[in-house]
């Protein structure tokens, strides 16, 4: 049943959620997950589970993604710019940032934040209450798939500014 929650959702499915199918309590719910992702590791079945952005989901080992890159539709996005990065690295740390607070922190245009809109990688949060009521920005459950994280907690702690050296990792 697991598998075929995680499977069907497309997503990553919160603990509480697979509790819910399974009727089961949170503990007894994470215990399944557990020998079920043991199971599938045991018997190579070509996925695996992982925990990321609050949830489970299944995915394909990154020792077989590219022997099934023929498999997958959309063609991958090209890499992100460095001027790109920086501006994902300041709103991930930042949150929510304006645009202005943006260009202030990086010296720069902050002109990728459409990019990284259209990438579903941020999203406006709300607005500010400073002069012109400036739109906020912060990062989405997407940034958190992306990049592999369970949550916002789990960014690697800041070391100077070099914010797109943190996201290249």
């Amino acid at each position: 049943m697991i598998g075929a929650a995680l499977l069907a959702a497309g997503r990553p499915v919160t603990v509480a959620e697979l509790a819910g199918v399974l009727g089961l309590d949170d503990a007894q719910t994470r215990d399944r997950v557990a020998t079920f992702a043991r199971t599938v590791g045991e018997h190579h079945l070509g996925f695996e589970v992982e925990e990321v952005a609050g949830g489970f989901r299944l995915v394909v080992p990154p020792a077989l993604a590219g022997s099934l890159a023929p498999l997958l539709a959309p063609p991958p996005l090209p890499a992100l710019s460095a001027a790109a990065l920086e501006v994902l690295a300041v709103i991930a740390y930042r949150q929510p940032v304006t645009r202005a607070e943006i260009e202030a922190m990086r010296g720069g245009s902050a002109g990728t934040v459409v990019t990284l809109q259209e990438r579903e990688l941020v999203k406006v949060v709300g607005t500010s209450d400073a002069l012109g009521h400036p739109l906020l920005y912060g990062t989405t459950e997407r940034f958190l798939l992306d990049f592999g994280l369970g949550s916002l907690a789990d960014l690697p702690p800041l070391q100077g500014e070099d914010f797109a050296h943190l996201l290249r990792g």
